[in-house]
């Protein structure tokens, strides 16, 4: 068989613990020794698998235990025995089945897609809507508590050609801030900074830091303060010509249409595990750009296999056009967990032409680092 009537007879999941190489301050909470993920795995009767990826993180989506359950107790009855080629209608019923649990929806979302894909000969960029670029520009995020050691790491970077980086802010004072921008702008003149507080300044303390950190004239200052304080968006965005970024204000469509009507950004991260899956990353991105805004693939603490599926989608979304942030499988993780490497080449990422996302998980590093597991 092999068109999209097959029926999905089986359904798998890992909850994995990834080790990393060093912690990660971020203005909300902090990742060291390992980020937690989970696999989602689907066969179809005719012997096609197709995988997705989960990655929350506790303090910004939700938790690991939160995406295995809503995907083993809550999404899998949606799935057993339907048709491949009923991804729209799965992901309609599993917007309701459970609530939140975007992760868990973005999981299935692109096991549904690598699925079809693999079934269909085409690539999952093919599936959503046709591809509008080859490569991607590679943003890393410089958040490691020993500066030092970011130091070498940005010295990696400049070798291998990547010319895009995101300072996060906000988790140590300011002055520990304004360090690192004056050292990035005196030691790495050819990077192109973004900066990142994550939520990181309160409500006294966020317009003088923003102003202070403008002053360099990063791309963009992203999200300095709690994703509720709309008002306090707007107005740090009034103050200063750099641009003003939303993550955390805005998860899918529906965040999209308040903060462009109450005109909080100028831009958007779009990361498929808050949007709940590639297409509603992909709408998110469109309403963006229909009031003038722009938009950059992020990313959580991610694998692979989510780098591909957020490589696919930005590949189809001519909207995205400030670079991805794709770097946890090449510059954070000890090892990643797909069979072939996640392929970045002279700071650019490789948008995959082979069938569904173009490399699968790889089963023997999915049970060597399994916390748990069902099928």
């Amino acid at each position: 068989m092999g068109d999209l009537e097959q029926k999905i007879i089986a359904m798998d999941l890992w909850h994995l613990a990834l080790p990393v190489v060093s912690a990660r301050d971020h203005g909300i909470g902090r990742v060291e020794g390992s980020c937690e993920i989970v696999v989602l795995r689907l066969v179809a009767e005719g012997g096609a698998e197709g995988f997705g990826e989960a990655s929350p993180w506790a303090v910004f989506t939700g938790t690991p235990e939160a995406s295995y359950a809503a995907l083993d107790r809550y999404l899998r009855p949606l799935v057993i025995g339907r048709r491949v080629g009923d991804r729209v209608a799965i992901m309609d019923e599993a917007a309701r089945a459970v609530a939140h649990c975007t992760e868990a929806k973005a999981a299935l979302d692109s096991a549904l897609l690598d699925l079809a894909g693999r079934i269909s000969n085409l690539p999952v960029w093919a599936l959503l809507g046709g591809k509008c670029r080859d490569t991607i520009p590679l943003s890393c995020s410089i958040a490691n508590p020993d500066f030092d050691a970011d130091i070498a790491l940005m010295e990696r970077l400049r070798a291998d050609g990547v010319g895009l980086i995101k300072l996060k802010t906000g988790f140590r004072d300011h002055a520990f801030d304004i360090m690192r921008l004056e050292l990035i702008a005196r030691d790495f003149p050819e990077f192109r900074v973004r900066v990142d507080y994550n939520q990181g300044l309160e409500i006294d303390e966020a317009v003088p830091r923003v102003l202070d950190v403008a002053q360099f004239q990063p791309d963009f200052i992203e999200q300095p303060v709690r994703a509720h304080h709309f008002e306090l968006m707007a107005r740090l965005r009034g103050l200063t010509d750099v641009p003003l970024l939303a993550d955390e204000s805005v998860y899918g469509p529906e965040d999209m249409v308040r903060a462009a009507h109450e005109g909080i950004c100028d831009g958007v991260s779009i990361k498929i595990m808050k949007s709940g899956g590639l297409t509603r990353a992909q709408t998110v991105a469109r309403i963006a750009a229909a009031h003038g805004l722009m938009a950059y693939g992020g990313d959580m603490f991610e694998a692979g296999l989510a780098h591909l599926a957020g490589t696919h989608m930005i590949a189809a979304t001519p909207e995205i056009t400030l670079g991805c942030e794709f770097y946890q499988a090449s510059y954070f993780l000890n090892e990643d967990i797909l069979e072939t490497p996640f392929r970045v080449e002279a700071g650019q990422v490789i948008v995959p032409d082979g069938p569904g996302l173009g490399a699968r998980a790889d089963p023997e590093k999915l049970e060597h680092y399994a916390v748990r597991r069902s099928g």
